[in-house]
Protein backbone atom coordinates (compact mmCIF):
# COMPACT_ATOMS: atom_id res chain seq x y z
CA UNK A 1 0.00 0.00 0.00
CA UNK A 2 1.64 3.24 -1.03
CA UNK A 3 1.70 6.35 1.99
CA UNK A 4 0.59 9.49 0.73
CA UNK A 5 1.31 12.89 2.42
CA UNK A 6 0.18 15.97 2.63
CA UNK A 7 2.35 19.14 2.39
CA UNK A 8 -0.46 21.45 4.01
CA UNK A 9 -0.31 19.22 6.81
CA UNK A 10 3.70 18.94 7.41
CA UNK A 11 3.35 23.09 7.24
CA UNK A 12 0.41 23.32 9.73
CA UNK A 13 2.90 21.16 12.17
CA UNK A 14 5.99 23.37 11.47
CA UNK A 15 3.48 26.37 12.09
CA UNK A 16 2.77 24.79 15.68
CA UNK A 17 6.41 24.18 16.46
CA UNK A 18 7.52 27.85 15.82
CA UNK A 19 4.47 28.83 17.60
CA UNK A 20 4.77 26.70 21.09
CA UNK A 21 8.83 27.81 20.33
CA UNK A 22 8.08 31.77 20.55
CA UNK A 23 5.65 31.22 23.39
CA UNK A 24 8.40 29.13 25.39
CA UNK A 25 11.28 31.75 24.70
CA UNK A 26 8.43 34.60 25.53
CA UNK A 27 7.43 32.84 29.19
CA UNK A 28 11.17 31.99 29.83
CA UNK A 29 11.95 35.97 29.57
CA UNK A 30 9.32 37.03 31.27
CA UNK A 31 10.50 35.19 33.99
CA UNK A 32 13.99 36.03 34.11
CA UNK A 33 12.50 39.56 33.81
CA UNK A 34 10.73 38.82 37.54
CA UNK A 35 13.53 37.60 38.90
CA UNK A 36 15.92 40.73 38.30
CA UNK A 37 13.36 43.04 39.12
CA UNK A 38 12.10 41.17 42.68
CA UNK A 39 14.85 42.10 44.65
CA UNK A 40 13.91 46.11 43.55
CA UNK A 41 10.66 45.45 44.43
CA UNK A 42 11.09 43.97 47.51
CA UNK A 43 14.53 44.03 49.16
CA UNK A 44 15.65 42.17 51.37
CA UNK A 45 16.25 43.51 54.90
CA UNK A 46 20.22 45.18 54.77
CA UNK A 47 22.35 43.05 57.27
CA UNK A 48 23.28 45.10 60.35
CA UNK A 49 26.84 45.61 60.79
CA UNK A 50 27.74 45.57 64.39
CA UNK A 51 28.70 49.14 64.45
CA UNK A 52 25.00 50.05 63.14
CA UNK A 53 23.39 47.65 65.94
CA UNK A 54 22.35 50.45 68.85
CA UNK A 55 24.72 49.98 71.73
CA UNK A 56 24.09 50.78 74.87
CA UNK A 57 26.88 53.58 75.57
CA UNK A 58 29.33 53.45 78.94
CA UNK A 59 31.05 55.55 81.46
CA UNK A 60 34.68 55.38 81.16
CA UNK A 61 36.97 56.46 84.45
CA UNK A 62 40.50 56.86 83.49
CA UNK A 63 43.36 57.38 86.38
CA UNK A 64 47.01 58.08 85.16
CA UNK A 65 49.89 58.80 86.95
CA UNK A 66 53.83 59.60 86.01
CA UNK A 67 55.34 56.52 84.10
CA UNK A 68 58.50 57.42 86.15
CA UNK A 69 57.33 57.20 89.62
CA UNK A 70 57.51 52.94 90.87
CA UNK A 71 53.90 53.26 92.31
CA UNK A 72 50.71 51.19 92.96
CA UNK A 73 47.54 53.88 92.79
CA UNK A 74 43.93 52.47 92.97
CA UNK A 75 41.07 53.41 91.07
CA UNK A 76 37.76 53.04 93.05
CA UNK A 77 34.55 53.69 91.42
CA UNK A 78 30.79 53.22 92.58
CA UNK A 79 27.70 53.34 90.30
CA UNK A 80 23.79 54.12 91.26
CA UNK A 81 22.50 51.60 93.37
CA UNK A 82 25.54 49.58 92.89
CA UNK A 83 29.26 47.95 95.25
CA UNK A 84 32.53 49.40 95.05
CA UNK A 85 34.54 48.41 92.36
CA UNK A 86 38.26 48.49 92.75
CA UNK A 87 41.03 45.97 92.95
CA UNK A 88 39.95 43.48 95.94
CA UNK A 89 36.26 43.42 93.86
CA UNK A 90 36.62 43.97 90.10
CA UNK A 91 32.86 44.40 88.76
CA UNK A 92 29.93 45.11 89.80
CA UNK A 93 26.54 45.25 87.86
CA UNK A 94 27.35 48.83 86.30
CA UNK A 95 31.27 48.96 86.55
CA UNK A 96 34.09 46.72 85.46
CA UNK A 97 37.98 47.46 86.75
CA UNK A 98 39.96 46.40 83.23
CA UNK A 99 43.37 47.30 84.25
CA UNK A 100 44.90 47.05 87.86
CA UNK A 101 48.06 48.61 87.59
CA UNK A 102 50.74 47.60 90.45
CA UNK A 103 53.55 50.12 89.58
CA UNK A 104 56.67 48.29 87.71
CA UNK A 105 56.10 44.83 88.59
CA UNK A 106 54.54 42.75 85.80
CA UNK A 107 54.18 45.42 83.18
CA UNK A 108 55.08 45.37 79.74
CA UNK A 109 53.59 48.71 78.77
CA UNK A 110 56.01 50.61 80.99
CA UNK A 111 52.59 52.65 81.50
CA UNK A 112 51.00 53.56 85.19
CA UNK A 113 47.14 54.02 84.67
CA UNK A 114 43.89 52.18 85.76
CA UNK A 115 40.85 52.05 83.70
CA UNK A 116 36.76 51.09 84.73
CA UNK A 117 34.05 51.11 82.42
CA UNK A 118 30.22 50.66 82.66
CA UNK A 119 27.72 48.37 80.92
CA UNK A 120 25.55 51.17 79.67
CA UNK A 121 25.27 54.63 81.10
CA UNK A 122 22.96 54.33 84.23
CA UNK A 123 21.32 56.98 85.54
CA UNK A 124 22.10 58.01 89.28
CA UNK A 125 25.24 59.46 91.52
CA UNK A 126 28.77 58.27 91.06
CA UNK A 127 31.93 57.87 93.05
CA UNK A 128 35.74 58.13 91.74
CA UNK A 129 38.27 57.62 94.37
CA UNK A 130 42.01 57.14 94.30
CA UNK A 131 43.57 55.07 97.39
CA UNK A 132 47.41 54.94 97.47
CA UNK A 133 47.97 51.39 98.06
CA UNK A 134 51.94 51.69 97.41
CA UNK A 135 55.09 53.12 96.73
CA UNK A 136 58.15 52.00 95.92
CA UNK A 137 59.84 54.41 94.96
CA UNK A 138 58.80 56.80 98.05
CA UNK A 139 57.95 59.58 95.89
CA UNK A 140 55.97 62.11 97.69
CA UNK A 141 53.26 63.45 96.99
CA UNK A 142 52.41 61.27 93.47
CA UNK A 143 50.13 63.40 91.27
CA UNK A 144 47.39 61.51 89.37
CA UNK A 145 45.43 62.86 86.82
CA UNK A 146 41.87 61.33 86.86
CA UNK A 147 38.95 61.80 83.97
CA UNK A 148 35.88 60.93 83.24
CA UNK A 149 34.06 60.93 79.87
CA UNK A 150 31.09 59.11 78.02
CA UNK A 151 30.70 57.19 75.12
CA UNK A 152 27.47 56.93 73.14
CA UNK A 153 26.46 55.43 70.49
CA UNK A 154 25.70 58.02 67.09
CA UNK A 155 24.85 56.57 63.76
CA UNK A 156 27.04 53.79 63.16
CA UNK A 157 30.17 55.36 65.36
CA UNK A 158 30.77 55.77 69.02
CA UNK A 159 31.11 59.16 70.46
CA UNK A 160 33.30 59.66 73.09
CA UNK A 161 33.06 63.28 75.09
CA UNK A 162 35.26 64.08 78.42
CA UNK A 163 32.66 65.54 80.97
CA UNK A 164 35.28 66.05 83.93
CA UNK A 165 39.02 65.99 84.48
CA UNK A 166 40.81 66.92 87.38
CA UNK A 167 44.86 66.70 88.88
CA UNK A 168 44.99 65.60 92.26
CA UNK A 169 47.82 64.10 94.66
CA UNK A 170 48.36 61.55 96.93
CA UNK A 171 50.50 62.11 99.78
CA UNK A 172 50.93 59.24 101.70
CA UNK A 173 50.44 55.72 102.15
CA UNK A 174 47.05 54.36 102.50
CA UNK A 175 45.46 57.40 101.27
CA UNK A 176 42.25 57.56 100.14
CA UNK A 177 40.93 60.28 98.32
CA UNK A 178 37.48 61.19 96.66
CA UNK A 179 38.08 62.98 93.64
CA UNK A 180 34.11 62.87 92.15
CA UNK A 181 30.55 62.43 93.32
CA UNK A 182 28.40 63.62 90.17
CA UNK A 183 25.29 62.63 88.48
CA UNK A 184 23.96 61.60 85.06
CA UNK A 185 20.47 62.02 84.00
CA UNK A 186 18.84 59.69 81.87
CA UNK A 187 20.19 60.96 78.92
CA UNK A 188 23.68 60.18 80.12
CA UNK A 189 24.71 63.94 80.34
CA UNK A 190 26.12 65.47 83.56
CA UNK A 191 23.49 66.92 85.89
CA UNK A 192 24.54 70.26 86.25
CA UNK A 193 25.56 71.66 90.11
CA UNK A 194 25.81 67.75 90.71
CA UNK A 195 29.83 67.70 91.04
CA UNK A 196 31.62 67.48 93.94
CA UNK A 197 34.73 66.10 95.92
CA UNK A 198 32.57 65.57 99.54
CA UNK A 199 34.82 62.42 101.04
CA UNK A 200 33.16 59.21 100.42
CA UNK A 201 35.27 55.53 101.53
CA UNK A 202 35.08 52.86 98.89
CA UNK A 203 38.09 51.10 99.54
CA UNK A 204 37.52 47.02 100.65
CA UNK A 205 39.92 44.87 101.70
CA UNK A 206 41.13 42.08 99.48
CA UNK A 207 40.11 38.32 100.98
CA UNK A 208 42.81 37.49 102.67
CA UNK A 209 44.50 40.34 102.88
CA UNK A 210 47.71 41.32 100.61
CA UNK A 211 51.55 40.32 100.65
CA UNK A 212 52.72 43.84 101.32
CA UNK A 213 56.01 41.50 101.08
CA UNK A 214 55.59 40.88 97.65
CA UNK A 215 55.53 44.85 97.05
CA UNK A 216 58.79 45.32 98.24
Amino acid sequence: MSKHFSFAAEAEDDSDVVFRDVITLALLGFIALVIILLPHINPPEKKRTEQEVAAPGSVMIEARWDDDIDADVDLWVQGPQDRPVGYSNLAGEVFNLLRDDIGFRNDASQLNYENAYSRGIVEGEYTVNLHMYFNRADTWPVPVTVLVSTVKPSGTTRVTRQILVSDVELRRLGEELTVFNFRLDADGELVEGSVDSATRKLVTSATGGYNFDAYK
